[in-house]
Parts: structure tokens; sequence; C-alpha cells
């Protein structure tokens, strides 16, 4: 993940779990940012509790989700 001050950071099992969720039928919303995160850190990923942090990593797996969603889509025509 690249967040906009370009930093980044490596998470464990991030495509697996949007792939998870796209079967599911989910859509790109701000409870499936928050989804995303729990099913992170069941997968031993560290995301650190401060309000802002987690603000910032929910917007920009939310990003990643819609972008993903897109891709997925455009394919399955």
């Amino acid at each position: 993940m690249k967040f906009p001050d370009d930093t980044q950071v490596g998470v464990i099992g991030l495509d697996e779990i949007m792939a998870e969720l796209y079967t599911e039928g989910r859509k790109a919303t701000d409870e499936i940012a928050e989804e995303i995160i729990s099913r992170l850190e069941s997968r031993k990923n560290y995301i650190p509790s401060t309000e802002r942090v987690r603000k910032e990593y929910a917007y920009i797996l939310l990003k990643e989700y819609r972008q993903f969603v897109k891709e997925r889509s455009a394919s399955s025509r």
C-alpha cells in the first residue's frame, strides 16, 4: 500500500481479502474499509490504533478496493 506521503507499507493477505469481499458481492463503502482493516488485523498485520492513522488506512484501503472492483468488473465483461 502506498500513502499520499509516499510511505509504503506491506500487508499480508490484502489481495486475498479483496477477492473474498468481491466474491461476496460487497460494495466499496466506508464500512468495507473497516472490514478490510479487521480482516488484515486477524492475519497478524499491525495497524496502529490511533484514529488519524486508522482513517488514513481506511481511505487507502477503500481506494485500493474500488480499483480492485473496477478491474474485476471490467475483465468480466
